[in-house]
């Protein structure tokens, strides 16, 4: 049978990518654009964030998967009023951990809606996200979002984001952009502030007359760029792109340029055009628009899809180097293999290199043993997003403590060094500072905004490992906080580490309310009454600089003697209990996360203490024997 003949070929279309910084509105506002077209219906009490569909999305609020959509839209004025538009929508995300997502899915694009929070204005990844857009030329649509915040100050963003270009060196072109008012919670984006009538018809209007049509040739041989993989249980891999000449039809025999510089014919079975939220099967795909293929089993990102007879690749997908990386290991501990279904090293090295098929960022070589794996990424959230995924899908491990990734320019060794923004209330701003300090952080700027104050600085990425935790902390909850990559700098002296020591758990058994209740005073606990733990695990914060062995499973002596306090009601301190994230903020050098599909502990690498002391002293000696 064969596929279906394309009814819509004669409707123009339009690539636009949406780029913002982090939770300002970039998914919310594709919802309104989805709804003002009929792809869906109207929620009371808000958007969806429908194409936010990974669990770990919805759970954070964040977009982690850059993701394409399609809204068909019909102009109600002007000159080409009743014209018929086809809009290709790719959503991205907008933290800089996952900047690979962000590089390739832009090259699918021919203009891009830059949102900006009404009230925030600029941040590092708006800065991010729109250097990579202007060095593929991409022109800006600035749509100043969330413009119904009560703490809204608009001029003043209007000004900072055109000050943010020109510090990028955008062209004039490009300082020339069309301003779009909107609150995409409300679905309204109006070229008039608070103009609620219209919905984002204004919207769709600025596009159409802003966003360039696509030149690509369709006479010219077949190229297209794959930028993306998807997925079926019963096709296999998808490929997902932009035909950038030529045209790709159903069942044709096509080129797969790969990496290597090898060239390998196949067949396609099935070429799908986005269509709202889905796709459609159609006969034909011109130069201009993006697809989905099927049947094309062994393919990657940046592969070009090539005419067989005249193959011709496009350049590369170019992602920039990871800053940080990790050693994952397998779970060596008393309780491993307990409550993952994977647990060995080669199923772990076999989802490691499944992850590097889509995850253009990620780096994966060997270990220093054939149960450990060097994994490097663009920072710690990169990486545990995909150490969340791994442990839902039944996978056991450990990890190490976060290490930057240095450089030796010029002769010189260089780290990585980010831009940091900080929100904070005015009471909280001693300690705050006072934190960056410690952290080799330089002050670049400090601006007050209302009772709070925006402070803006450049910080070693080694001193952002484990900072939220403490901001927070030293600023009781109150700050908010966003970084993103800058640039290599020379290495800055050493940085304070974890000013307090841990206790570690002597022996294995259930810990007891009576232990507990004797350790209270030393520390904050990490467990609670009924836990198991085993001997090496770390199972509190000692309120010291040193680690302290401690038995935690220590049962109340029983005797004949009456005690005054036998009635006393004993009240526990609440223990201190860490996600993924901040666990592997926390530890260091010498110790590990244990990660399963149901816990997240804390111990040493070496679990015996009369091992760990020898491994010590070993250590000293090996210093003291370089300092002569």
């Amino acid at each position: 049978m064969p596929p279906p003949s394309d009814a819509n070929a004669d409707i123009r279309h339009r690539n636009v990518a949406i780029i913002a910084h982090v939770d300002h509105g970039k998914t919310t506002m594709v919802d309104a654009m989805l709804q003002q077209s009929g792809v869906i219906k109207f929620t009371e009490g808000g958007q969806d964030c429908v194409l936010d569909s990974n669990p770990l999305e919805r759970e954070r609020g964040i977009t982690i998967l850059a993701k394409n959509c399609a809204v068909t839209y019909t102009l109600r004025e002007g000159p080409r009023r009743g014209e018929v538009y086809r809009v290709n929508i790719i959503d991205t995300p907008g933290h800089a951990d996952f900047g690979g997502e962000v590089e390739r899915v832009l090259r699918m694009a021919d203009g891009c809606l830059l949102l900006v929070d009404a009230a925030e204005g600029p941040m590092p990844q708006t800065r991010f996200v729109l250097s990579k857009a202007l060095e593929l030329g991409l022109r800006p649509i600035v749509v100043i979002n969330k413009c119904d915040r009560p703490d809204a100050r608009i001029d003043a963003v209007i000004n900072e984001v055109f000050d943010l270009l020109v510090d990028l060196g955008a062209p004039d072109e490009a300082l020339d952009f069309p301003i779009i008012y909107a609150s995409g919670r409300q679905g309204w984006a109006s070229r008039i502030l608070n103009d609620q009538s219209r919905g984002v018809d204004d919207l769709f209007q600025t596009i159409v007359e802003r966003v360039p049509a696509p030149k690509d040739d369709v006479s010219a041989p077949l190229q297209m760029l794959v930028t993306s993989l998807d997925w079926s249980e019963y096709v296999g891999r998808i490929a997902i792109g932009r035909v950038f000449a030529g045209k790709i039809v159903s069942g044709q025999q096509v080129a797969v340029c790969k990496s290597n510089g090898s060239t390998k014919k196949v067949r396609i079975q099935k070429v799908n055009r986005f269509e709202g939220l889905g796709r459609r099967e159609v006969q034909v795909i011109e130069a201009g628009d993006l697809c989905a293929i099927e049947g094309i089993a062994d393919i990657d990102i940046g592969d070009t899809i090539a005419d067989p007879d005249r193959p011709s690749p496009l350049p590369r997908v170019k992602v920039d180097e990871p800053t940080l990386h990790m050693v994952f290991r397998i779970n060596d501990g008393p309780f491993g293999g307990q409550e993952g279904k994977f647990v060995t090293s080669r199923q772990i090295s076999e989802r490691l290199e499944k992850e590097l098929q889509s995850n253009v960022a990620l780096r994966v070589s060997p270990g220093d043993t054939s149960d450990e794996f060097h994994v490097s990424g663009r920072g710690l959230l990169h990486l545990g997003v995909l150490l969340e995924n791994m442990r839902r899908e039944g996978y056991e491990l450990t990890v190490g403590k976060p290490e930057v990734i240095e450089r030796e320019i010029d002769g010189v060794v260089c780290e990585p060094f980010e831009r940091l923004s900080l929100d904070v209330d005015t009471t909280g701003m001693g300690g705050a500072l006072e934190l960056l300090g410690s952290r080799g952080a330089e002050i670049l700027s400090m601006d007050g905004r209302g009772e709070r104050m925006h402070i803006e600085a450049e910080i070693p990425a080694r001193g952002l490992i484990g900072l939220r935790t403490r901001m927070l902390n030293a600023t009781g909850g109150d700050a908010v906080m966003h970084h993103t990559f800058s640039a290599y700098k020379p290495r800055r002296g050493d940085l304070k580490k974890r000013q307090n020591g841990v206790m570690i758990a002597m022996e294995a058994g259930r810990v007891t309310s009576h232990a507990i209740e004797g350790l209270s005073d030393r520390g904050i606990m990490f467990i609670r009454p009924g836990d198991n733990v085993y001997m090496g695990q770390i199972v509190g914060e000692h309120n010291r600089d040193n680690d302290l062995i401690v038995n935690a499973t220590r049962l109340k002596q029983l005797t004949n003697f009456r005690e005054t306090s036998k009635e006393a009601t004993i009240v526990l301190k609440g223990a201190r209990l860490y996600t993924l994230e901040s666990a592997i903020e926390y530890i260091e050098s010498d110790e590990l996360v244990e990660i399963t599909p149901q816990s997240v502990r804390l111990r040493k690498r070496i679990l015996e203490e009369n091992a760990r002391k020898r491994s010590e002293r070993s250590g000293r000696d090996r210093m003291a024997s370089a300092d002569v």
